[in-house]
């Protein structure tokens, strides 16, 4: 069974952990098209400035037609972060952005680049057994050619992913459970405990030595596991 820890951020199995996400990646995202229905329903529910939901205002503006608004291309983003990284490793929460950047307008059917780049890493000091990432993500729109044109989006923000669970060695494991333990040692509550059998005479109780009267081993005084502790503060 897989445990939370070790699922990717969509509930599968996690394939990358803290220990992977390294300064210095870069993970593609893919590329994505912006959807004309859906950006301007997007700004209709969540962002109705008329640059974004009314196209005669719009076209009659410098911005020459209607432009997303800027929370939908960052849920864009989002989106293909989910599907490209976060589906694939062990994420938990985020504790937050430090930066979010519109730097040009988003229209309909733009095509976006989208890439994250990983620029440091250090295990959490506010959540063990987690490991706190610093991302940069960016989104650039694309010419015909498929090639680069213009930088639209950028962002930084930090991710806790979990660290690699630790797998119990086999061999460990085989020796621990080999290893007897005091239930499969005779006691005074077992059979064949210091009982008299046909192979076991009964001799009696053994004397004690007076010669050792004293002793460490012989001592109550001094016994194994009866003595208190020293105090400590």
């Amino acid at each position: 069974m897989t445990t939370p820890d070790a699922r990717s951020g969509t509930g599968r199995p996690a394939e990358l952990f803290f220990e992977d996400l390294v300064p210095g990646l870069t993970v593609d995202l893919g590329v994505v098209t912006v959807d004309a229905d859906e950006m301007v329903a997007f700004a209709r529910r969540f962002d109705p400035q008329w640059y974004h939901v009314d196209p005669e205002l719009a076209a009659a503006s410098r911005h020459g037609g209607l432009i997303a608004s800027g929370f939908y291309t960052v849920s864009l983003f989002m989106r293909a972060y989910v599907d490209h990284l976060l589906s694939r490793a062990a994420a938990d929460a985020s504790p937050g952005l430090e930066e979010l950047r519109w730097l040009a307008p988003v229209r309909a059917g733009d095509r976006l680049a989208v890439r994250v780049d990983v620029m440091g890493a250090r295990p959490s000091t506010a959540r063990p057994g987690l490991g706190t990432v610093s991302l940069t993500g960016t989104m650039l729109r694309l010419g015909p050619d498929d090639r680069p044109e213009q930088e639209v989006l950028r962002t930084r923000f930090r991710g806790w992913f979990a660290v690699r669970p630790v797998e119990a060695d086999p061999a460990e494991a085989e020796a621990a459970d080999s290893t007897p333990t005091d239930a499969d040692r005779p006691g005074p509550d077992r059979p064949g405990a210091d009982r008299p059998g046909p192979d076991r005479p009964d001799d009696g109780p053994i004397a004690a030595d007076p010669s050792t009267a004293g002793a460490a081993d012989g001592d109550p005084t001094a016994s194994s596991g009866s003595a208190e502790a020293p105090p400590h503060d």
